[in-house]
């Protein structure tokens, strides 16, 4: 018997004990409802309710144990126990206190009104009593024994997000752990000033937070506002960053709506938080009808940018989404999310070079896409500088392959990732993306004017002028569309300076800033991608579009606002050091050039800029130059090239 007892567990042990107490208190409880009927007064109690009630006790007794096993009440934790164990009590008092009275009035015996009504009052007081002063006790014992060592919490936000951050902070892990607490409460709603959400206060607003801070000793700060705007959080970021204290952020305003808020879903402030500003408004309605039902073609879809265009494609459902990228690591991590995202998503990823037109052509004659973004290319300034011919052959030579193809097999926009280092560019790199945008203003000149045979065919690594008519696109059969999309840095991107400096950060430092003064304007990876979708749906052929990128960012204040998110001191924990401009590079960044006119949009956010004209066959020409001498591997030729060919380049 003992064996048998040893192998219960010790929740069935306790489930044991409450199945018993119920049983005891259920006797209990309609006793004392006619004790209490008969003036409390045992020998005033007439025999035949005694009679009765002693006839009826243990069956119902048995009856509601049996309920409330059915109810599962015997299988909560108790510790826990919240509105949803309450909620059963009292639909399981309600099933035996209806079924009492019937069964009692129909069939045994007119018991006084007051026995049905003290009887089932004392019987679910019982109830609850017992299951919730465990979970209570505990709350006390774990308090008293973690006075003094608790981590002061300010928390910013007093709706729904923030109460539920509230609670499961104050009444979830500070009645485990005991070591965090908020203690106040900031909200810019002067309503709610001077109420309390669970005996804690909302102080006042944002211009209270740095007292508050000192008044409270707060090491915490929670930003709990389920929808605030980036402008409107970098605000508070700046106020709170005046402060020692760490902070952490609601992760989105979905987790809210998903009723998932927890103090475990608050994440690090970021540096995208910091810089971040208001999205761009845009009218996506011709985006969806741009590529809902199309067979849409993302070169370089592995990047950065292209992996962030093939997530934003694939919500407005098009017919065929296709991946091209030569890197195949890359090209497979976004497959396989957007496999897990999207399963009835028609998804092809391929393998292969912008630089091998056979390749290329092959992708376009066989699956015929009706848009193609081009963001393959070589992006790093200082690797460029040491190996400018594979930046005219991936960058230049790729382009004008991919945009060929589109030409000769029919598609109908062709989009060209650019950057603002196209603009008067100090290095290789930016002057082969501004060849880029000049091939693809060519391009679209030569469409628009039925000249499409003054575009030679680069087959092998020389323009070819001798290949067959066949090869040749014929004359005024093309009909697609070029825009090019300029913008400057892309926050957390390939190449760019954030992760450089995260790493940095991460090793103990230094933080290496090639300049003090040196400045560049950033935007988030969604942002320039709903930009790029933009001009696809809106172009006319020939456009430059460019984003209006807000403020610069100076990098210095970057370096030091990423140290400080990490919880260290900037020259303190970890030394900023300068080391020279790189190669190439240059202290600040352009959106336009000079000769370059902006026009308006539709979006005050977004301009076109008026292209430059040059003459498309010395541009051909020199390309023709460019390409032989870049397979040919002569570097110093090359950049002399390149110079001749964008006279605004001074590298």
């Amino acid at each position: 018997m003992k064996q048998i007892f040893n192998g219960v567990k010790h929740w069935q042990k306790i489930a044991y004990v409450l199945c018993a107490y119920d049983l005891f208190t259920v006797v209990l409880s309609y006793f004392l409802a006619l004790w209490l009927r008969f003036d409390c007064q045992f020998s005033h109690i007439g025999q035949e309710y005694l009679n009765k009630y002693y006839l009826i006790i243990l069956p119902y007794a048995v009856f509601v144990v049996l309920v409330y096993y059915l109810l599962g009440l015997y299988h909560s934790i108790w510790r826990f126990a919240s509105f949803y164990e309450l909620k059963k009590l009292v639909i399981a008092t309600a099933i035996t206190a209806i079924t009492k009275v019937v069964v009692v009035l129909m069939f045994v015996y007119r018991m006084p009104i007051s026995y049905f009504v003290f009887g089932v009052a004392f019987q679910f007081f019982f109830s609850v009593g017992i299951r919730f002063s465990y979970r209570f006790i505990l709350l006390l014992r774990e308090n008293h024994e973690n006075v003094g060592v608790e981590t002061n919490v300010l928390l910013i936000g007093a709706g729904a997000a923030g109460r539920m951050i509230l609670r499961d902070v104050n009444f979830v892990q500070g009645g485990t752990h005991g070591k965090t607490k908020v203690v106040c409460i900031i909200d810019d709603n002067s309503n709610k000033w001077g109420r309390y959400i669970d005996g804690v206060e909302v102080i006042g607003g944002r211009d209270k937070i740095l007292a508050a801070v000192e008044k409270y000793e707060i090491d915490e700060i929670y930003i709990a506002i389920a929808s605030i705007t980036p402008s409107d959080k970098r605000n508070l970021i700046n106020i709170c960053k005046e402060t020692d204290c760490r902070i952490k952020q609601l992760p989105n305003m979905y987790a809210e709506k998903a009723g998932v808020v927890s103090a475990g879903s608050l994440q690090n402030i970021t540096i995208e938080d910091v810089l971040g500003r208001d999205p761009i408004s845009l009218h996506q309605e011709d985006v969806a009808a741009q590529l809902h039902n199309k067979v849409v073609l993302v070169t370089g879809g592995g990047g950065s940018i292209g992996s962030e265009l093939c997530r934003q494609i694939a919500k407005y459902e098009p017919k065929q989404l296709i991946i091209f990228d030569v890197y195949e690591n890359n090209a497979y991590d976004i497959q396989l999310e957007l496999k897990r995202k999207y399963p009835n998503l028609d998804l092809v990823t391929l393998i292969g070079s912008v630089r091998d037109a056979r390749r290329i052509n092959s992708v376009f004659e066989t699956y015929r896409p009706n848009i193609c973004y081009h963001a393959a290319a070589h992006k790093h300034v200082p690797l460029m500088e040491d190996s400018p011919c594979e930046a005219i052959k991936n960058n230049a030579v790729g382009t004008y392959k991919t945009a060929y193809a589109a030409m000769k097999y029919g598609c109908d926009r062709f989009v060209l990732i650019s950057t603002d280092k196209a603009v008067n560019p100090t290095n290789v790199m930016g002057a082969t993306k501004r060849i880029c945008e000049m091939i693809i203003q060519t391009f679209d000149n030569l469409v628009r004017t039925n000249q499409e045979d003054k575009l030679p065919v680069l087959i092998t690594h020389q323009l070819d002028m001798d290949l067959e008519d066949g090869d040749r696109v014929p004359t005024g059969s093309g009909h697609t569309e070029y825009v090019a999309v300029r913008f400057g840095n892309v926050l957390g991107s390939n190449g760019s300076v954030v992760p450089l400096f995260k790493k940095q950060i991460a090793e103990g430092g230094p933080v290496t800033l090639t300049h003090k003064d040196i400045i560049r304007y950033f935007m988030t990876i969604p942002e320039a991608v709903s930009l790029v979708l933009k001009a696809g749906a809106n172009a006319s052929g020939g456009e430059i579009f460019v984003l209006d990128m807000g403020e610069p960012v100076k990098i210095l204040d970057l370096a030091r606002n990423m140290i400080e998110l990490a919880g260290l001191r900037p020259d303190v924990d970890i030394e900023i050091k300068e080391i020279g401009l790189r190669p190439g590079e240059k202290l600040y960044e352009e959106k336009l050039m000079s000769e370059e006119g902006l026009k308006e949009t539709e979006n005050h956010l977004i301009h076109v800029a008026e292209p430059i004209k040059f003459d498309a066959d010395e541009f051909l020409g020199n390309l023709n130059i460019l390409m032989n001498l870049a397979y040919s591997n002569k570097a110093p030729e090359v950049v002399q090239k390149i110079r001749e060919t964008v006279p605004t380049f001074k590298g």
